[in-house]
């Protein structure tokens, strides 16, 4: 009889009280990568909750404080629901635990054999908002020249270095939508930074992962729309030379849909002569999370600029008039008038536990109008693409095995034709005026990749790495202007071998906190079509791509109770087939196999937490970079530069900076950079000089409202007053008995200031 009352009481209580379980997944709030193995812990009962390497996970309802290595906690009311989605956002303290996306197997920092550097909102927010130099130049082995805010070119590792114009041999992602054209040119620096939340950058040769681009990749990851959260945020922020930004953002999340828009506008007059700058921007994404098992995600943006050209200096005008342009270009006030868009959609979808598959098909197009001062330029430029990719596990010998395999087609057309420049003619003051076309050319670009990745863990604490890329390039040119004896028909095609691009590497965890690893790895940059075009017209198919062997040690990790946080690594990445841009004409260049390279480095990330309390928080930062760059072989028509330093890049770069933040909302950093001396001409007899920057930011955060938050700031950007050229063009040449323009000034002390306010619904 009690047997059968203890019975019904059960049952009775199960009625009243029942204990209902929620399935849920908690994932990276920007890269929407699943964190596997988070905690959960139920505040009241203690009881204690896994994710599994999927992220998923199943409790009982309650309230929950939910922890993941690399993540800041939070602690979340679990009620009825299914298929919940809980965000957690990273920790700037413990990046090497944090789950890194730019691999095609996500996987934690510290596991990872490649040299990878994560830069968080704390970094993209530590200087002004309008520049993105700053940013990447405070990353080892990156460094970016900036002559303006629309004039830049992006090295790693010295690849890049000798692209005359913008950046080339690396290779950039959006999300998974490419930033990179057919021919190799990469832009980034027009993205807005309030639409960035992190960037990943992986350097050297990883081709198994992205394919061709010998320094490496840099992923943009968009700042996400978020769940369950209706916010708006506007800033506005004025500044030296005339600078005006105004931004607003907008997120709107439900429980399983969420959006977000960004725009911006961003007007300067410059620090030079023909310096106007004005670019709007627009960025759109969108999350969908359809049911347990698919996801889909939308990521669109818009670009309109104008911006105009002060160009290069010679070295008296430099030292003596810097804020002057360039003569013929202030007189032609040439300029460059540019409207661009990508848009992407991504599928992700579970098969299994074990198996899953992301895909993304994406467009893109560029419409710009280019007055130089020799001739005119217009350009159309339409892309679509298609990158998917398999991801899985199972367990080998009793060990784990992760793998992807994918693929990635891209193809790009481009519509390009060029006009006399009649500026001459016309009373100074009038500006470029467009006179007869001088070339037509319709160029149909493409590419294809195909990958294979696979991560073994021989040990719990040892990793195997191996991967393989398959690429595939060609080119198509259509000579539509009229052939004459001056204008020989250039019509033809230039397409490469196969080339397969290997990559090993191997990790081990010494401890919970500290982790070497090792590498070798292919990779190679493709030529483009200017490159391959000879003076007479026709396409030189004697030209090889230039290839290269990455050969890198390293060692990552956490010291003195998770207080200093470090990465360091030893590389060697040996080029062969160096192509050269030789100059026939002040607006012709042909591409010639010259020799080899030997680029020697070493990079070092430091940073330290001295104080983290409730009151106050003191952080400083340092990076180090040491470059041994040489021309091992390079012959030059009747020149030998065989041993001289490879040029445009600089012998060593060092940045340092203390940040604090206070309680009361009183927050701000001050950092120093120094740049080595930078090779200016192959024969190396001119270098520039080294110099010294030191910027310092310092704001104020507030509540007014539990659901409006203030953020004022004033921030001094070269406080010393340094004399100093933010770009070189290396081997310049002087026309007309004219010098050599070898430097783009940059910007002397300067500030900016500005709010931002947030509202939350």
């Amino acid at each position: 009889m009690r047997f059968t009352l203890t019975i019904l009481l059960f049952f009775s209580c199960s009625l009243l009280f029942p204990q209902n379980t929620i399935k849920g997944r908690i994932i990276d709030s920007e890269s929407r990568t699943a964190i596997s193995y988070a905690s959960l812990t139920e505040t009241t009962s203690e009881a204690s909750y896994t994710t599994d390497n999927n992220g998923v996970f199943n409790v009982p309802n309650g309230t929950y404080l939910i922890t993941g290595a690399g993540y800041l906690s939070k602690t979340i009311l679990l009620e009825d629901d299914t298929n919940l989605i809980i965000e957690l956002d990273i920790n700037p303290q413990q990046l090497n635990q944090v789950i890194v996306n730019v691999t095609s197997v996500p996987q934690q920092l510290k596991k990872s054999v490649t040299s990878i550097n994560i830069v968080t909102q704390q970094d993209i927010q530590r200087g002004n908002d309008f520049n993105i130099a700053p940013i990447l130049n405070r990353v080892p082995g990156v460094y970016q020249h900036s002559g303006a805010l629309n004039t830049n070119r992006i090295t790693i590792r010295g690849i890049g270095s000798r692209n005359l114009f913008g950046t080339s041999n690396i290779r950039a992602y959006f999300k998974d939508i490419p930033l990179t054209s057919g021919n190799g040119d990469t832009t980034i620096e027009d993205f807005e930074l309030a639409s960035i939340s992190r960037m990943e950058i992986t350097k050297g040769a990883v081709s198994s992962i992205y394919g061709a681009g010998l320094g490496g990749t840099i992923q943009l990851t968009p700042k996400n729309s978020l769940l369950n959260e209706t916010s708006a945020n506007s800033e506005l922020t004025i500044g030296s030379f005339g600078l005006l930004k105004g931004t607003v953002n907008i997120n709107h999340g439900g429980t399983k849909n969420s959006f977000r828009a960004v725009y911006s506008n961003t007007k300067s007059d410059g620090y030079r002569d023909n310096n106007n700058y004005n670019r709007q921007t627009f960025t759109v994404n969108s999350n969908h999370y359809l049911g347990e098992n698919d996801e889909l995600s939308f990521l669109g943006s818009y670009v309109s600029l104008k911006a105009f050209i002060p160009s290069s200096l010679n070295e008296n005008t430099f030292n003596n008039n810097p804020t002057a342009a360039a003569f013929t270009w202030a007189q032609s006030q040439g300029f460059e008038d540019t409207k661009r868009g990508i848009f992407g959609l991504t599928w992700n979808h579970q098969y299994s536990d074990q198996l899953k598959q992301v895909t993304s098909i994406f467009t893109s197009f560029r419409n710009s109008y280019e007055p130089r001062p020799f001739n005119i330029l217009q350009e159309e430029l339409f892309a679509v693409g298609l990158r998917t990719r398999l991801l899985g596990s199972f367990d080998l010998f009793q060990n784990p095995l992760n793998w992807t395999f994918g693929g990635e087609l891209f193809n790009d057309r481009l519509r390009s034709e060029t006009f006399e420049n009649l500026y001459e003619d016309f009373p100074p003051g009038t500006g470029s005026v467009e006179g007869l076309r001088l070339s037509n050319f319709k160029e149909n670009r493409y590419y294809f990749n195909l990958f294979a990745e696979g991560n073994y863990d021989i040990t719990q604490r040892t990793r195997l790495s191996v991967g393989l890329n398959v690429n595939q390039t060609g080119y198509d040119l259509e000579d539509r202007f009229t052939v004459s004896a001056d204008n020989p028909d250039q019509s033809g095609d230039f397409k490469f071998d196969l080339i397969a691009s290997p990559k090993f590497g191997i990790s081990h965890e010494l401890s919970n906190t500290i982790s070497v690893y090792g590498s070798v790895s292919h990779g190679f940059s493709p030529i483009t079509l200017q490159e391959t075009l000879l003076p007479d017209g026709q396409i030189n198919t004697d030209l090889e791509p230039e290839t290269g062997w990455n050969y890198e040690i390293g060692s990552r990790g956490q010291l003195l109770s998770d207080r200093l946080q470090y990465s360091i690594a030893l590389f060697r990445l040996d080029i062969r087939n160096l192509l050269v841009s030789r100059r026939t004409a002040e607006d012709q260049f042909i591409g010639i196999n010259a020799g080899e390279t030997q680029n020697d480095g070493l990079e070092l990330q430091l940073n330290y937490q001295w104080l983290k309390q409730k009151a106050i928080s003191l952080s400083s930062f340092l990076s180090y970079t040491l470059n041994n760059f040489k021309f091992e072989t390079f012959i030059d028509g009747d020149n030998d530069f065989s041993g001289n330093d490879l040029t445009g890049v600089p012998s060593e770069v060092l940045n340092a900076g203390v940040d604090f933040n206070t309680e009361i909302g009183l927050y701000g950093n001050i950092n120093f950079q120094y740049v080595g001396q930078i090779p200016i001409t192959d024969s190396n007899s001119l270098y520039s000089d080294d110099y010294s920057l030191t910027n310092m930011k310092l704001g104020y955060q507030f509540n007014i409202t539990n659901t409006i938050e203030v953020n004022t700031y004033f921030g001094i950007d070269n406080i010393f007053d340094e004399t100093y050229a933010s770009q070189i063009l290396i081997n310049a040449r002087g026309f007309g008995g004219n010098a050599p323009r070898y430097f783009y000034p940059g910007n002397p002390v300067n500030y900016y200031g500005g709010v931002n306010i947030n509202y939350v619904f």
